[in-house]
């Protein structure tokens, strides 16, 4: 097969409740993850051993890389003994709470189910995903979902287009430090799902819903706090995703939202997306498919 490339799109989370604790450690909890037009890109060509490449010198390539997890995954699940050539190029922080990590391994499991031929299903590819990572199935599934349990209980939701402007205020948050601390809300009551996630209950998510680990993240990581307060002052609205570091504000439309982008303080980085009712990574698999069956010109 020629090579090809996959995008590996970032997530938002609209908000984040904690409702508890299992015995194992694991907390539970609810939220709502929004997949972007943004994120890393993934490079595939088949070759006789496996490798990855990284255009950052920081990320690690070891056996602690999520994409190479996910290829050693695969293989040992199927017994498929061919290798590939990977180059991930990087554009989320690491320790963003914007998915980066997981993203990409759900982009490996998909782009070497393609390159392998393995013909693996979604369920198939999303459980082996959650070996990875709690995160690691909704970028799978590639739909906006609502998520339960510690985040592997998901239920695609339709919403409506958004625009945001992401802030990485420089600095990477461990979730296990976040987890970890004492003073974590962990009883926050657990929530219905609305019928509808039109524009108004979006609304009404961003003003009565919540991050349970923003309080921690403020008071350990001085940057985040104050990229939250610029983005208050700037959009009315402002929320970290995940564990953090990464903090985002919705806006009215694209203008708007290059606009404050504009405003950025220089020590921070950050950039405009749009939400997408199916994953780019998606869109990007039905091109490549239609174009195999489709065959020579």
């Amino acid at each position: 097969m020629a090579p090809f490339s996959l995008p590996a799109p970032a997530k938002l989370n609209l908000f984040l409740h904690i409702n508890g604790r299992r015995q194992d450690g694991y907390h539970l909890l609810q939220t709502l993850f929004v997949l972007l037009d943004h994120g890393d890109t993934l490079d595939f060509a088949p070759a006789d051993t496996l490798s990855l490449r990284c255009d950052n010198p920081a990320l690690p390539v070891n056996d602690d890389n999520l994409v190479l997890r996910a290829a050693r995954l695969l293989q040992q699940e199927t017994g498929h003994a061919a290798g590939a050539r990977l180059h991930l190029r990087k554009r989320l922080p690491a320790g963003g709470g914007v998915g980066g990590g997981s993203s990409d391994a759900a982009t490996a499991l998909w782009g070497l189910n393609l390159l392998w031929g393995l013909d693996l299903d979604v369920d198939t590819l999303a459980r082996l995903g959650l070996s990875l990572g709690a995160d690691v199935p909704v970028f799978v599934r590639g739909r906006n979902a609502w998520a339960e349990g510690v985040g592997e209980r998901l239920q695609a939701v339709e919403l409506p287009p958004l625009w945001f402007l992401v802030v990485d205020p420089g600095v990477s948050v461990s979730t296990a430090r976040i987890f970890g601390d004492g003073e974590l809300t962990r009883h926050t009551p657990a929530i219905t799902l609305p019928a509808s996630l039109g524009a108004a209950t979006f609304e009404a998510f961003l003003k009565e819903g919540h991050n349970d680990c923003e309080a921690v993240a403020r008071r350990l990581f001085p940057a985040v706090d104050k990229a939250l307060d610029w983005l208050q002052s700037e959009a009315g609205n402002a929320r970290m995703t995940g564990t953090g570091a990464c903090c985002f504000a919705h806006f009215a439309d694209q203008q708007d939202a290059h606009n404050a982008l504009r405003h950025l303080p220089e020590y921070w980085t950050g950039f405009v997306a749009r939400s997408t009712e199916i994953s780019p990574l998606h869109e990007a698999l039905a091109t490549l498919r239609a174009r195999q069956n489709s065959g020579p010109a």
